[in-house]
């Protein structure tokens, strides 16, 4: 299983979805897809989809740190 990062390429906004998507081996559309058919249901979404584009690590910066 990949690790969880916010990947160079694939991504359309932020990458929290291909990220998340290449983490639980899915596609990035179906992710997509996901989080805006849950959008439809109330909470806070649009705050952790926020939170999780600042709090991944880029993916090279991920590799960097999994070398150490």
């Amino acid at each position: 299983m990949a690790t969880l990062a916010r990947p160079q390429q694939g991504r359309m906004i932020g990458g929290v979805c291909a990220g998340l998507a290449r983490r639980f081996g899915t596609t990035p559309t179906t992710m997509r897809v996901l989080f805006l058919a849950s959008c439809l249901l109330p909470g806070p979404q649009f705050l952790l989809y926020l939170a999780l584009w600042v709090l991944l690590p880029e993916e090279s910066e991920a590799g960097r740190r999994s070398a150490w």
